[in-house]
């Protein structure tokens, strides 16, 4: 086929089809500002510098203290500043001659000098306690947030806009780096307003009031402007989640080979310039209106700064006051009005961080109430006997339930086997028998103990499972292989957990053997085959010594003589705990004590492997279906 030809079918084709638009309804589909007045958005600045407060003082009390320190030392050197400088004024502005008027007002000048530098070491010192706060407030939020999530119970996750909620609150841990530094900020020019504005209002009772008009204006604006913000970051927040998630899959070389054999990577940069794109033009179209709110702001800010000075110049000029306190008129309208830019700039910052760490805030109590409730009761090893009576369990937004009516027993020693269609609801069974999910009806029972009322780090202290998907952790080989467990540093136990899967020459074969990071992202680290890493994942499972262990596909990606030596393990531990194999390789099913069929999130067909085979049931039909090939 010639260039022009291909050429031809490649214009001939359709374009890439756009990233779908997500819409929500329900509870957390309504933006938490769309109905909130400008009244209500001004009185949480109080309530977050109090939070901010709270915050800090948990986490480095001695640097609070010493903000507060800075903080009155701030008000004390504005206050002597400027009624030094009201001193000052009387004699630089007299009769005198100039040699009189310096020394006359050298002591006043002295003053002013040590009040200024005063404020700057205060300044200078507040920077010093707000950045030993920071960082760890900074990292105190974030572990917060992760361990919220880790600790939420598993079905969490299927609720709609929980992982969209969680990348909301992602943006308010981001913003504890400023919050500190915007609340120092906006007390410490509050403290300057006040003692200039009490300054002020001792010269002339009028200016004050025309110079807080003068600032109001801009203080709305920005609390305005915070607003959309906020309201563009809210409409944006499923774009850039599903933009991140999908970021990190096209980019990992984890999956770059099926990018890049695949063909994948004009759509996967296409389908990212999109989603940006999106996001970009709802910003822009918020533009606008930041500019609307910015000029008319502006303009009325300008208006009521000019009534200021015009009083104040018609003050001086008709005799009303004196030339020197005129004077110190300007200064302290100079420094109440950098004051009050201050207070509105950092006070709108306050705000703004406000609206996300509500988000935040209210994730982590939406997470807290889906931290597992089930009560007191233990599981104590040995595992003799687990039982589901009647089970039932639904996902949520799901019309049909994916385990339906389930009643089943398990002993010790025994190993059961569970076949099915994808989607038969295998993999749910297996969590509702460790207590990962909790049954919407009937029960499940340890040792004839309800899951629902056991505390679940109980049960998963007796639980060994290795799933369809396991995570390939960025770790050495020997901690990919004790995570979650308690260990010495006699690594008897995890060689014997490496020998029992037959990974201990691929291990000799690494760099630095059980120290290798297994990451080859990371540098000096290393990468095993799939087929090895299922060996890792099993190894961590039999190292635990469970009282149940479940395996769904456990050698999937081995090879056969792998598969071979993880089946024989498999029946040479099964005497001492109770064991289920999920699988679609119906051959390997001869090992089980009892085989279950599952259809449609229910039992359809169970016993052992000869009584199925012979039975003309679906599983005499997959198993056919499986050697005919």
């Amino acid at each position: 086929m010639s260039s022009a030809e291909t050429h031809k079918q490649q214009s001939a084709a359709p374009p890439f089809p756009p990233p779908a638009e997500i819409t929500y309804s329900g509870q957390y589909s309504v933006n938490p500002l769309a109905e909130v007045s400008f009244r209500r958005m001004c009185a949480q600045i109080p309530r977050v510098l109090a939070r901010i407060g709270r915050l800090s003082w948990k986490t480095d009390r001695r640097a609070v203290q010493l903000l507060l320190v800075c903080q009155v030392l701030t008000g004390v050197s504005a206050a002597v500043l400027l009624t030094a400088t009201a001193e000052a004024m009387q004699p630089i502005l007299s009769d005198d001659a100039v040699a009189d008027r310096l020394r006359n007002a050298l002591p006043a000048l002295l003053v002013v000098s040590v009040a200024a530098a005063l404020g700057r070491a205060v300044s200078s010192v507040a920077m010093y306690a707000e950045r030993r706060i920071t960082p760890r407030l900074a990292t105190e939020t974030d572990s917060a947030l992760v361990e919220a999530v880790c600790r939420v119970e598993a079905a969490a996750y299927a609720v709609d806009g929980f992982s969209d909620r969680q990348e909301a609150a992602e943006m308010g841990a981001i913003r504890t780096l400023v919050m500190v530094s915007d609340a120092q900020r906006f007390m410490s020019a509050l403290i300057r307003m006040i003692t200039a504005g009490s300054v002020l209002s001792v010269l002339n009772v009028l200016l004050l009031p025309l110079l807080l008009l003068a600032v109001l204006p801009a203080g709305v604006g920005a609390v305005l402007t915070a607003r959309v913000d906020y309201e563009t970051h809210y409409a944006n927040v499923a774009d850039r989640n599903v933009r991140g998630m999908m970021r990190w899959w096209a980019t990992t070389s984890r999956y770059g080979d099926e990018v890049r054999a695949n063909s994948m990577t004009d759509y996967l940069i296409y389908w990212y310039h999109a989603l940006s794109d999106r996001c970009d033009r709802r910003t822009l179209a918020a533009v606008p209106r930041t500019l609307r709110i910015s000029l008319l702001s502006s303009l009325a800010g300008g208006v009521f700064l000019v009534a200021v000075w015009g009083a104040l110049a018609w003050l001086a000029v008709s005799g009303r006051i004196d030339l020197a306190v005129a004077a110190t008129a300007v200064v302290a309208v100079q420094t109440t009005l950098a004051a009050l830019s201050q207070v509105v700039l950092n006070g709108a910052a306050v705000f703004h961080t406000s609206l996300y760490l509500g988000d935040m805030q209210s994730f982590l109590d939406d997470a807290a109430a889906r931290a597992p409730k089930r009560g007191p009761r233990s599981v104590a090893a040995p595992v003799e006997e687990i039982t589901l009576q009647e089970v039932v369990y639904q996902y949520p937004g799901k019309d049909k339930p994916a385990v339906a009516g389930v009643s089943l027993t398990l002993r010790r020693g025994e190993i059961l086997a569970i076949v099915g269609a994808n989607g038969s609801g295998k993999s749910t069974l297996t969590r509702l028998l460790t207590g990962i999910y909790l049954p919407d009806k009937g029960k499940v029972t340890w040792n004839g103990t309800d899951l629902a009322t056991v505390a679940p780090a109980t049960v998963w202290a007796n639980t060994g499972l290795v799933p369809q998907i396991f995570a390939q952790w960025p770790l050495r080989v020997r901690e990919n292989i004790t995570l979650g467990q308690p260990r010495t540093h006699d690594d008897g136990p995890v060689w014997e957990a490496v020998d029992a899967v037959g990974l201990r020459e691929a291990i000799d074969d690494l760099p630095a053997g059980l120290d290798t990071l297994l990451a080859r992202d990371v540098f000096g680290g290393s990468e095993l085959s799939g087929g090895l890493w299922q060996r890792i994942a099993c190894s961590r499972a039999l190292y635990r010594k469970p009282g149940l262990l479940i395996l769904d596909e456990p050698t999937s990606q081995m090879d056969p003589r792998g598969e071979h030596g993880i089946f024989e393990q498999i029946k040479a531990i099964a005497a001492d705990r109770i064991t289920i194999v999920v699988t679609h390789r119906l051959e390997n099913t001869k090992i089980a004590d009892h085989i279950i069929v599952m259809e449609h999130g229910r039992i359809t067909e169970q016993g052992s492997y000869d009584d199925l085979v012979h039975g003309g049931g679906t599983f005499a039909e997959l198993l056919e279906l499986s050697q005919d090939r």
